[in-house]
C-alpha cells in the first residue's frame, strides 16, 4: 500500500490530488501524519478527495489507526489513515 506523509505545511489541495491518483490506481492509500496540524491538513485532504471522487461514483472509507515511526532519529506516533474505496 502507498504511504502518504502528510505535514502541517502540506497544502490540503495537493494532498487531495495525490489521494485521490493513488485510489484509482490501486484502490487504498494510507496516510501519515505527525501532530495535531498535520492531522488537520489530512483530514482536511480526505474530504476534499473524496469531493473529486464521488462525482465518478468512487465513495471512500478512512480507518484511523496510531503508528509509530521514526523521524530523525526519534520514535514518534503517528496517526495513520487508510482510505479505501467502499
Amino acid at each position: 500500500m502507498e504511504i502518504l506523509k502528510v505535514s502541517s505545511k502540506s497544502a490540503p489541495n495537493s494532498v487531495a490530488g495525490a489521494i485521490a491518483g493513488v485510489i484509482r490506481e490501486h484502490n487504498s492509500v494510507e496516510i501519515q501524519a505527525v501532530g495535531a496540524s498535520a492531522v488537520n491538513q489530512a483530514i482536511k485532504a480526505i474530504a476534499i478527495a473524496r469531493g473529486y471522487l464521488a462525482p465518478t461514483g468512487v465513495e471512500l472509507i478512512c480507518i484511523p489507526a496510531f503508528v509509530n515511526v521514526t523521524i530523525d532519529g526519534e520514535d514518534r506516533t503517528a496517526v495513520k489513515l487508510v482510505v479505501e474505496t467502499k
